[in-house]
């Protein structure tokens, strides 16, 4: 397989998306809220520039088998095709490390990279895999790599790290969980970016119910998966905003069933027919449509975004010198 062929419709491209259009309210808010935490591109930069980037990324190197022409072709053409179809010039490398969780992830602030896991090509059919690597060029297409790779390197530092100096360290937990939240709200816009590219927002549903169920998925009914997704929009409108937070505390992703809420509330706003009939603003455009969209979004998540970032907002820019500090002394000789 390779080439158009790999498409859904032979020669469908999404020429000059603008991504701006795609984000999900909660991405918009997410990610105003990060920039809005003083002194967070600091820590964001302090941290590339101490080489965690390029440790990570020299570490999968050495830990997995880049995929090409000539390593899994038919698996390489799927990622590939992802990026031909959101007319993005460049298609990232892509690695298979062997793992028994079913993920996938792309780093690099400004060279990407994807990885994905053993189990994931294991268990889900090409359908699914092309809804996967959609899913993943998305992250390149809507800009969210660096404060992606920045998640990677604080997760992988572990525990051990973030103990050696417990007065710093809140900070930069606090870091981490406001990097976190914004990780699951940018999962909300890669999924409909994913529906976009295999035009197909049922296998992307489909794609969820495999992950969550496993080997299960074969004989499970996509109907029920989806009327219990409506079941979960319904009900969690009465839950506090803290019991929602606690549901994913700690997880890169949403819940599945809430992703799939979401994506086929996104679906039946229209939004989506429009989007793939090519009715969208261009790269550059200026969208006042757009534009009041993301002021919307930024005042209906206000609340739920600050109750999450307040631990690091409420530091001030002293917070940003001091996490900075602690990386110089306790991380700077690695």
């Amino acid at each position: 397989m390779s080439g158009d062929d790999d498409l859904p419709v032979p020669g469908y491209r999404l020429k000059e998306l603008d991504p701006q259009i795609l984000r999900h309210p909660a991405d918009r808010a997410a990610t105003a809220a990060l920039g809005s935490i003083p002194g967070i591109d600091t820590i964001v930069r302090r941290l590339s520039e101490m080489g965690y980037e390029r440790a990570l990324r020299q570490n999968l190197l050495a830990s997995a088998v880049r995929l090409s022409q000539q390593q899994l072709p038919d698996v390489y053409d799927l990622h590939r095709s992802a990026y031909t179809t959101l007319d993005l010039a460049r298609t990232p490398e892509l690695y298979l490390a062997a793992f028994p969780t079913s993920n996938a992830v792309t780093i690099g602030s400004s060279d990407p990279l994807v990885l994905v896991h053993s189990q994931l090509i294991d268990q889900l059919d090409a359908p699914q895999q092309r809804v996967v690597f959609a899913h993943e060029a998305a992250h390149v297409l809507c800009d969210h790599v660096l404060y992606g790779t920045v998640l990677q390197i604080i997760l992988s530092m572990g525990g051990s790290v973030l103990n050696k100096s417990l007065p710093t360290a809140l900070p930069l937990m606090a870091v981490k969980n406001a990097l976190l939240e914004w990780s699951r709200a940018a999962e909300l816009t890669s999924d409909r970016v994913a529906a976009l590219v295999v035009q197909d927002p049922l296998l992307v549903c489909r794609t969820l119910l495999s992950i969550s169920a496993g080997t299960a998925a074969d004989r499970l009914d996509l109907g029920a998966f989806l009327a219990q997704a409506d079941d979960y929009g319904k009900q969690s409108r009465g839950l506090g905003l803290r019991t929602k937070l606690n549901l994913e505390l700690g997880s890169t992703h949403p819940l599945s069933v809430r992703r799939a809420h979401e994506l086929m509330a996104w679906v039946k706003s229209g939004d989506y027919d429009r989007i793939r009939d090519g009715v969208y603003p261009r790269r550059g455009e200026e969208d006042p449509d757009v534009r009041a969209e993301a002021r919307a979004a930024a005042d209906h998540y206000r609340e739920r975004f600050q109750g999450a970032f307040k631990d690091v907002a409420g530091q001030a820019e002293g917070a940003a010198k001091t996490v900075t500090d602690w990386l110089n002394k306790n991380l700077g000789d690695r």
